[in-house]
């Protein structure tokens, strides 16, 4: 992992080999090679911390022996250095190219900075390899490195270059790979790069160049073999001058803008092997003709665009080995010879219009692995031999019309881990054998009409967290062997129709978040050992046949928050203990429950909590009516003497009133024109509701600029509302950094910015009622509160990675929108995780813009700052000194969330000593490693996605804001870090190394 060195040990370091070289002995120094000297020399130029040049001793007669270094076995010539990942900083050693012989240089993944000494490096005219990839260097590209006559092999990805190509790269005479991946370089792709008739490999992906086209000029470099050019701003069509690359096999055109359909030319390609066209503006249909001419397609990705028409036939009798297609307007049957590719592992089709059934030998003649044709019109059963080969791992059939039975042939593939049949017409019986399938993770079939019951054989689901039966017809008992599901986190079986008792056994799900067997007639007690339920968060079993005592323990489930128990039998009293919980949501009607209602719910707000219970009691109107019937008559006489006092109150004060009417009438005329409120959205409640609702009781936080109340509307909606501080208030605490050194109370821009914008992921202002001395927003309300306040309380093991994920990629979201689809783009200026609100299912939302600011219209992006808005830990370096806002500052705020998920680590914490979150995690992870950073309540089974997750974190953070991503970015790495089928990564060799999309088609569920 990066980290940057004290200057005062570097200068230390060299000082001491200056001495060395200076103190020794002359035979010592006599006995050293040329080559050895400029070796020592180059030595001297690095910070090398991790003692790999420890082994280059002056003492020796040759340098050969030395770490990195390679001599001609026959003349004794230094050919090659190579020192990659070796934690070197300093700049490029330019003394090498003094080595006569030097034919490769690598110092791959190290920290070499500055800029290139452009004409020191015309030194090396033997020079043939040069990977300097994954360092710190910058400036522009050195043009006179196309005077080394002999350079084949260029790699400078993950670097700072910035500025345009040099128009000298278009005359390198033997270069057969260049790689300028993720670099700054703008200006447009050249033309002149199609001069380099040697070049097999051409890689420029992720560089912020200027909106172009692909240079037709390409297809003059008929030795092509690899064409990389992923996110480089590309628009308009493809050229057809690319068919005339016969040699080309990966073809790389990921994430640009290009329009028009795939041009016919391409199918002169072939010995392509990969086609990636995903996530452009693609319009127009697939060609259906010359897909045969391209006897050597393996892999064709054109998803996330906006083809139409059908798949064509042609295409689907090649010999694919993964077809992706998914998130576009294709209509039509998917072509039966799809079925008859031979080495085709992955199908994903979803969220297309396609219809009729599948190919009855699907997967019979090919090692099918992922198969996902969620969200279209296909009908049909299951093709009985999908499984054939034994491999697949995933089938997600969501959103379409599938019926029949699940073939029992599936029951015996035991290489599924993710089951997704949702809102079907599927009908029968679940085979036994694929209830246990070993390896499952995921099993839905929620939304069909399944019938029958759940089979003992569940009990080898050894790998089951999620099972959803939702809306079907499943009925009998729950077995016994439900409770051997030792990492079952959610069980939803509602709208069935389970009876019986539940079984013992189901207290032993210790890893439960979720249990929802609502509308079911389950009927008995609760088991005992409800309190081992630690990590559940949502326990409904309303509108059953339950009858007893409600469990005492339930109230040591220390973060359940939603509680529902409604339609029930259960009786006895209400456990005081409930009154430990922090409940969202609670449920109790009609049930036979008698009894005080305990003190922390007897209140008119729960009311509705407690119905259809005739002998509860508490201090909420409608309840005890018996008791008050008991004492009927004394109750009566209390009546009578309040009645009459208050017909002899109302004689007197008439004369009163009827003086003083005109009076009043003025009066409730500017009491009624005293509240002004402003609508953003269709209302259906009045500021009467609000203000009515302003009590002590209802107040659920208080942060810098005022208090924050629940009100529950008549309408049974609910809604937030923060009320301002006053300006003395604010003044008294304008001391405070966390507060942003308000000069106003950020009511003007809160309803500036969130009155014009709309998004998912930002939080909704409904309205804003204003007085003179008074001001009022209204939010939609959020029932799990902030992120900052869950996820650094006791409630925290709530957050598991897949959830905190989420919220990452929601969050993510909602700045996207805010720097990239707002005009003028807003930056926030206080993101953090207190200002991150989740709703009940955990969604995110960004909220809090009361030192939000719009980006300047004259383009600069940056805007000059009285003051310091944000929060401790929280803000960008650079802003803390100069003052200057931009996107980037809102970047970084955003990093130091991320990296609050990962380790769940406060930004700012006595526990982290003198550094902040960001200098912690660096140097934990120098020092101890990646397991001393990850938060320890986290799962390991997600460590490799959450080490991803990090290094975004990390990129977010940099100390430079031009190495930070832009926030549309982070929101394409975290989409790519979710995601399970094959896309690419950056490698040692520039080249992009496979991983997995999890199904993009499931929104919201555990990864």
């Amino acid at each position: 992992m990066p980290r940057r060195r004290e200057f005062c040990n570097f200068r230390r370091r060299r000082l001491y080999f200056l001495m060395l070289l200076v103190f020794l002995s002359p035979s010592l120094v006599l006995c050293l090679s040329k080559e050895g000297f400029y070796l020592q020399r180059a030595k001297l130029g690095f910070d090398d911390p991790n003692a790999v040049l420890s082994d280059w001793d002056p003492r020796d007669d040759t340098p050969c022996k030395w770490n990195g270094i390679v001599c001609d076995s026959a003349t004794g010539s230094v050919i090659s250095l190579d020192l990659s990942s070796s934690n070197l900083s300093g700049p490029f050693p330019s003394i090498l190219c003094r080595l006569k012989y030097l034919s490769s240089i690598s110092f791959y993944d190290n920290f070499i900075n500055s800029t290139l000494p452009e004409d020191d490096l015309t030194m090396c005219q033997a020079l043939e390899h040069l990977d300097l990839a994954q360092n710190y260097l910058t400036g522009v590209l050195p043009g006179r490195l196309a005077d080394l006559p002999n350079l084949k092999y260029l790699d400078l990805t993950g670097n700072n270059f910035s500025g345009d190509i040099p128009t000298s790269f278009g005359t390198f005479q033997k270069l057969e790979v260049l790689s300028l991946v993720e670099n700054l370089l703008d200006g447009t792709i050249p033309a002149f790069l199609g001069n380099v008739s040697a070049l097999k490999q051409l890689n420029l992906s992720y560089n912020p160049f200027s909106p172009g086209r692909i240079p037709p000029e390409l297809g003059n470099l008929t030795n092509l073999e690899v064409l990389w050019l992923t996110e480089t701003n590309l628009v308009g069509e493809i050229p057809d001058s690319l068919g005339r690359l016969r040699r080309l096999t990966d073809l790389d055109l990921a994430y640009n803008s290009l329009t028009g359909p795939i041009p016919g030319s391409l199918t002169g390609l072939t010995a392509a092997v990969q086609l990636e066209l995903y996530n452009n503006s693609l319009t127009g249909e697939l060609p259906s003709n010359g897909w045969s001419n391209m006897t050597s397609l393996r892999r064709l990705d054109a998803s996330m665009n906006e083809l139409t028409g059908p798949v064509p036939v042609e295409l689907c009798e090649l010999p694919l080995e993964s077809l992706n297609l998914y998130e576009n307007n294709l209509l039509g049957e998917l072509p039966s010879g799809i079925a008859n590719s031979p080495n085709l592992y992955e199908l994903r089709l979803f969220r297309n219009q396609l219809t009729g059934i599948l190919p009855p030998n699907l997967g019979r003649n090919s090692p099918l692995q992922w198969i996902d044709v969620s969200t279209n019109n296909f009908s049909g059963q299951i093709p009985e031999n999908l499984c054939f080969n034994g491999v697949v791992e995933e089938m997600l059939m969501i959103e379409n019309s599938f019926s029949g039975e699940i073939p029992a042939t599936l029951g015996e593939c035991r290489s599924l881990l993710r089951v997704r049949l949702g809102h079907n017409s599927f009908s029968g019986e679940v085979p036994a054998g694929f209830w246990g399938l070993p390896h499952v993770s995921l099993l839905e079939l929620v939304g069909n009409s399944f019938s029958g019951g759940i089979a003992k054989t569940i009990a080898g689901a050894s790998n089951l967290s999620q099972l959803i039966l939702s809306e079907n017809n499943f009925s009998g008992v729950l077995p016994e062997e439900i409770g051997f599901l030792d990492s079952l986190m959610e069980f939803s079986g509602n709208d069935n129709k389970f009876s019986g008792s539940l079984p013992g056994s189901i207290v032993n799900l210790g890893q439960l978040v979720k249990l929802d067997l609502h509308n079911n007639a389950f009927s008995g007690g609760l088991p005992p050992g409800i309190h081992s339920w630690k990590k559940l968060n949502e326990l409904n079993l309303a509108n059953n046949e339950f009858s007893g005592e409600i469990p005492g323990g339930i109230g040591e489930l220390a973060v359940l928050n939603y509680l529902d128990l409604s339609g029930n039998r259960f009786s006895g009293k209400i456990p005081a203990g409930l009154q430990n919980l922090k409940l969202n949501r609670l449920n109790l009607s009609y049930n036979h429950l008698a009894g005080d209602i305990p003190p922390l719910y007897a209140k008119g707000m729960y009311k509705d909590s407690f119905l259809g219970n005739p002998g509860l009691c508490g201090d909420i109107e409608g309840l005890c009516d018996a008791k008050e019937g008991k004492n009927g008559g004394y109750v009566w006489f209390l009546k009578s003497i309040f009645v009459l006092a208050g017909l002899v109150l109302i004689a007197g004060v008439v004369w009163f009133y009827m003086k003083y009417r005109k009076f009043r009438e003025v009066k409730q005329t500017l009491d009624r024109s005293k509240w002004t409120l402003m609508s953003f959205h269709k209302l259906g409640f009045s500021e009467a509701e609000i203000l009515d609702a302003l009590d002590e009781d209802n107040v659920i936080g208080s942060g810098a600029s005022g208090k924050v109340y629940k009100v529950v509307l008549s309408n049974g909606e609910v809604v937030a509302v923060k009320k301002l501080w006053g300006k003395s208030k604010l003044a008294d605490e304008s001391s405070d950094l966390e507060k942003c050194n308000h000069q106003d109370d950020g009511f003007d821009a809160e309803v500036g910015t969130l009155g014009k914008i709309r998004h998912k992921n930002i939080v909704k202002l409904w309205c804003c009622c204003t007085t003179r001395d008074s001001k009022l927003l209204v939010y939609e309300y959020m029932p799990n509160g902030s992120l900052g306040d869950l996820l650094h309380s006791t409630k925290s093991g709530l957050l598991d990675w897949s959830i905190r994920f989420k919220i990452a990629m929601d969050a993510a979201e909602g700045l996207s929108y805010l720097h990239h689809d707002c005009v003028p783009p807003i930056v926030h200026r206080d993101v953090k995780s207190n200002n991150i609100l989740l709703d009940a299912d955990y969604g995110a939302r960004v909220a809090d813009f009361g030192v939000a600011k719009v980006v300047d219209a004259d383009g600069k992006g940056t805007k000059s700052m009285s003051v310091i808005a944000g929060s401790c830990g929280y803000i960008a370096p650079e802003y803390a000194y100069t003052l200057r806002v931009n996107e980037k500052s809102d970047i970084y705020s955003f990093g130091v969330v991320i990296l609050e998920l990962v380790t769940g680590k406060l930004p700012v914490d006595p526990e982290l000593g003198e550094k902040d979150l960001v200098k912690w995690v660096c140097g934990t992870l120098d020092q101890k490693g990646i397991d001393h950073v990850i938060d320890p309540k986290l799962d390991s089974c997600f460590k490799d996605e959450i080490c991803r997750v990090l290094n975004v974190g990390l990129l977010c953070t940099s100390p430079l804001p031009i190495n930070r991503p832009s926030m549309r970015r982070v929101v394409k790495m975290l989409q790519e870090i979710s995601a399970r089928n094959q896309t690419k990564n950056v490698g040692k060799d520039g080249k992009m190394t496979p991983y997995y999309y999890e199904d993009v088609s499931d929104q919201g569920s555990v990864a």
